[in-house]
């Protein structure tokens, strides 16, 4: 299993893991056998379609009474003892474990929820599924508070003291005969296409169709639903740190949030520090609703707020927060020097931060954790983070995260060989046209697709009425996105860029793609970022962007925002990124990391 596993993920399983294979499979394959059914497949470490989560095992068979494909979700424990949180009865604690697990049975119904929504096969009713949560080391006084959550087809409950009752219900869901077809079937089966946050953004709070949040996504969801809870039972303040990379569904929570705080009718809103991602907010979530759509602010908004005066806080896109609120718009009695996160943790009784520090992209922002946590701490107040490491974004493949992330030294061992992933496409390309004619393709085709570009090329303004193209390279040239609010000719105003059709044609900065997301993506490494001795290197005199021209700020600070830019530029696509460097040396080494190995090789240092 060690060895599959790497051959699958491209990286070694942790000892804990191991071990709770080591503990917990066994146990339930003498089950399957006890209660005859030997025959059952049994996938281990089953991947959601599409996401880097797995559940335990997914077991596969045929239905006994109507003959059809039979699938159970399991989830294995090997707990001895649990109990339900107080004010929760989805958060469990675990003797000797310092942080609070999910319910084993939510997680088995979120594993099933999801599959349902991503895979056509379980809509027909030719095919069965169910789930499981299975606590084989615990007797049922050590979890008896568990059973308060309601049983339902995609969440029971088994302990070891209930191992009758679950060699019955195996047999019941599953006839003696081999499920390796009903498993090869599955395997076979096509997967819908991950949700695009935007598409789905309104349904979510304005007809509660909801994401399914999995793991430490709906962790982190619980941990905000019971300190609201608490809020409002008594004088209660705590913030939530919710951190993860692009696509780890940040955003998924925080809509999430928002149309469950809006149904208790708790005072909510949702700020960001991005113009266009609350723009789009306004523009899709709020359509026609001047109500729904003062709910979506900026961190600016809370320069003057009352104390406390709402329930819950969430801020999407943390990474943004500035140092402090004013700007050169500001009337000049309003003018503090009271920083923004101050502002921000003051507004709300439960502060919710959603961030990725590798997006940190501007000097002047300051949205981390570590910034977080010391004013919570100043401030004597409690903080609970939650770290997903689930990817949604590029089409569920942590490998091409990893890979971008090893690419711009923004994790230890430097770049190396893709690995290759059925479900995401890269390829590194050898001229500007040759990228804008595999986008040109897919845009064209119905998909979303959008070509980017570090900020190495003036920005002039529209002559006219007209763009100009100030993207050139060679004989090839392209406008940059509108800077403004207002459409120019065919192209859409800048905070629209990102959604709207019509920005294909324009050449997208990191303040435009940031928040967003595209079927593919076409990115193009300006000559501020070159290859030197087999790594990444920044020029920082080769960025054109007017937020590094001031020398106060230094240049190590500088390299950091410009890897974080290209970090953002890269990992925008769902499905496929095609990567062009103006830098032939570069080019060329893109082009040989791009080419899949067996494995991947780091380096030299």
């Amino acid at each position: 299993m060690k060895e599959r596993f790497f051959f699958h993920h491209r990286q070694h399983p942790s000892d804990s893991e191991v071990r709770s294979w080591m503990r917990s499979f066994p146990a339930l394959a003498r089950d399957l056998v006890d209660a005859g059914r030997g025959h059952v497949e049994m996938q281990f470490e089953y991947e959601m379609p599409r996401n880097s989560k797995r559940a335990d095992v997914l077991l596969s068979g045929v239905h006994p009474q109507t003959g059809a494909d039979s699938h159970v979700v399991v989830e294995l424990k090997q707990w001895g003892e649990a109990m339900v949180v107080d004010h929760s009865d989805t958060l469990v604690s675990v003797p000797h474990m310092p942080k609070p697990h999910l319910h084993p049975v939510v997680q088995a119904r979120a594993y099933c929820e999801f599959l349902a929504a991503h895979k056509p096969l379980f809509s027909s009713t030719n095919t069965n599924l169910e789930g499981v949560a299975y606590l084989h080391n615990a007797a049922d006084s050590a979890v008896s508070s568990l059973y308060y959550l309601p049983a339902d087809r995609y969440g029971r409950l088994f302990t070891k003291d209930t191992r009758g009752a679950l060699l019955s219900y195996l047999g019941s869901v599953f006839a003696p005969e081999d499920g390796a077809r009903a498993a090869d079937t599955l395997a076979k089966s096509p997967s819908r296409p991950t949700r695009k946050y935007m598409e789905f953004a309104a349904p979510v709070v304005k007809h509660r169709d909801h994401f399914v949040l999995l793991d430490e996504q709906r962790l982190a969801y619980e941990l905000v639903m019971r300190a609201a809870e608490k809020s409002q039972a008594g004088d209660h303040k705590e913030i939530v740190i919710v951190t993860g990379g692009p696509g780890s569904g940040k955003s998924a929570i925080a809509l999430q949030l928002l149309a469950d705080m809006m149904e208790r009718e708790w005072p909510v809103e949702l700020a960001t520090g991005s113009r266009s991602f609350t723009t789009t907010l306004r523009r899709f979530v709020g359509r026609g609703s001047k109500q729904v759509q003062a709910l979506f602010t900026y961190f600016n908004s809370y320069l003057k707020a009352d104390k406390n005066a709402l329930s819950v806080l969430i801020c999407d896109e943390a990474h943004r927060i500035r140092e402090v609120s004013h700007n050169r718009f500001t009337k000049r009695h309003d003018i503090t020097k009271r920083p923004q996160v101050d502002e921000l943790i003051d507004a709300a009784r439960v502060p919710v931060f959603l961030l990725d520090e590798h997006q940190v992209v501007k000097p002047g922002e300051i949205g981390t954790v570590a910034a977080i946590r010391a004013h919570a701490a100043a401030k004597g107040l409690e903080v609970s983070e939650v770290p997903l490491d689930g990817q949604f974004r590029c089409g569920g493949s942590k490998a091409y995260e990893d890979w971008v992330l090893r690419l711009l030294d923004l994790e230890p061992g430097g770049p190396v060989s893709w690995p290759g992933d059925d479900d995401f496409e890269l390829v590194v390309v050898d001229s500007p046209e040759e990228l804008e004619s595999i986008t040109r393709a897919r845009h064209e085709e119905g998909s979303t697709a959008r070509m980017a570009a570090g900020y190495c090329w003036e920005w002039s303004t529209p002559a006219n009425g007209v763009l100009q193209a100030d993207v050139k390279i060679g004989g090839w040239h392209r406008p940059w996105n509108v800077k403004g609010e207002r459409k120019v000719g065919d192209a859409p105003p800048s905070p629209l860029w990102a959604t709207d059709p019509a920005g294909f044609d324009q050449i997208g900065c990191v303040y435009t793609a940031q928040g967003f997301e595209y079927d593919w993506n076409g990115v193009i490494l300006g000559p501020d970022i070159v290859v030197k001795d087999g790594r990444l290197t920044t020029v920082r005199s080769e960025n054109k962007d007017p937020a590094f021209r001031f020398k106060t700020i230094p240049d190590d600070l500088v390299d950091q925002h410009i890897r974080n830019i290209y970090k953002v530029l890269l990992t925008r696509g769902m499905k496929g990124t095609a990567i062009y460097a103006v830098d032939p040396d570069t080019r060329k080494f893109l082009m040989e990391l791009a080419t899949t190995g067996e494995a991947a090789a780091p380096a030299a240092p």
